[in-house]
């Protein structure tokens, strides 16, 4: 018996290591076709990834739970810092720079988020997660950063971070009629958020409702998105030979916008392939959480796949049209180092509770 488990084991790795190498060199290929993409840059990214995702998955989940507050704070403050001294970009201030590199501190706070809710609730008893009022601070701890990241501005990694805490505090035991009155009470006030919202982002969602309103300005993005998906096919035109991107037609065919180049030069298959691998791991990731006995690290998987699966989700939903364009990378794929050490943290975990790593 002791033997099929650790074979499991094992086969789980094997494919969770293959799903993420697979991507990541589908991605510095993809990379390579753009003339404005350092190539050398994406592979020193992707090596220096696998190098942390190793390293992670060598540390006991322990040490993680004893500091997850800690790195909160730090996360929170270099949120602060942001605000204050935070590089700009494209017109949002989201990034601190250190000249010889530049990071983008939301990305973390998205793990450092999950640290400290799963933290949190490992804590406390089962009658206590029946009281609403100890659903309180985890609500507190998701929508502080949110509220200062939104400021940055950056509507999309706002929206995940909250949809992370909100789905974890659900998940921990967040009593549903409670959280269908809440999610009833969130629908109403939308409206009042509109006047709150930059005026690119009222166009995302206006473009959102109707693609057509301004095809050659912001319209632009999706609709050359639906013309390059459906361009594809079944079997799509072959490496680096979709009109779209090649000719430039594409926005932002590395990052955001990458699946549409993977569904142009590769089609209906290519494209549900990589969905089928992100399944396994969304999947991998939920089943070796319920398999631990361990309240902390239980939470700690169920966040992460809850992460990983809104990123995925949004991304293709987006470039597919049936969501508001809101700036989500695609993990793995899309072109940035912040968002790909994230990931690399978050499988390195995984594999860290896989293996059982002793304390």
């Amino acid at each position: 018996m002791r033997d099929k488990v650790v074979y499991k084991e094992i086969k789980i790795f094997v494919l969770l290591l293959f799903s993420i190498i697979f991507m990541s060199v589908l991605g510095q290929i993809i990379a390579f076709g753009g003339f404005e993409i350092q190539v050398k840059k994406h592979i020193i990214k992707m090596i220096f990834g696998l190098a942390i995702l190793f390293g992670i998955a060598q540390v006991n989940v322990r040490f993680w739970k004893s500091f997850s507050y800690l790195i909160y704070l730090s996360c929170l403050f270099c949120l602060f810092l942001v605000s204050l001294l935070g590089a700009t970009k494209l017109g949002a201030q989201r990034w601190i720079d250190f000249y010889f590199f530049s990071f983008q501190p939301s990305e973390f706070m998205k793990l450092s988020l999950i640290f400290a809710i799963a933290s949190y609730y490992s804590d406390l008893s089962g009658y206590e997660l029946k009281e609403l009022k100890s659903h309180t601070i985890p609500f507190l701890l998701t929508i502080i950063p949110a509220f200062i990241i939104l400021k940055q501005p950056d509507l999309g990694t706002a929206m995940l971070l909250s949809g992370v805490g909100i789905g974890m505090i659900f998940l921990a035991g967040f009593p549903t009629k409670a959280f269908v009155w809440s999610m009833v009470g969130f629908l109403g006030i939308c409206p009042i958020g509109w006047y709150f919202l930059h005026d690119y982002q009222k166009n995302r969602i206006l473009n959102f409702i109707d693609p057509d309103r301004d095809p050659f300005g912001t319209g632009y993005h999706i609709l050359q998105s639906r013309i390059a998906i459906g361009s594809g096919h079944i079997f799509g035109k072959g490496l680096f030979q979709g009109t779209q991107s090649s000719l430039n037609f594409l926005p932002e065919k590395h990052t955001d916008f990458i699946f549409t180049t993977i569904s142009e030069e590769f089609g209906f298959i290519g494209s549900v392939l990589i969905i089928l691998l992100f399944a396994g791991m969304i999947y991998f990731f939920f089943y070796i959480g319920s398999m631990n006995k361990s309240r902390f690290s239980r939470n700690l998987c169920f966040g992460l796949g809850l992460m990983l699966f809104l990123h995925v989700f949004i991304n293709i939903g987006m470039v597919l049209g049936i969501l508001p364009v809101v700036g989500v990378p695609l993990p793995f794929l899309s072109y940035g180092g912040s968002s790909f050490v994230t990931f690399m943290i978050s499988c390195g975990l995984i594999m860290s509770l896989l293996l059982k790593v002793k304390g």
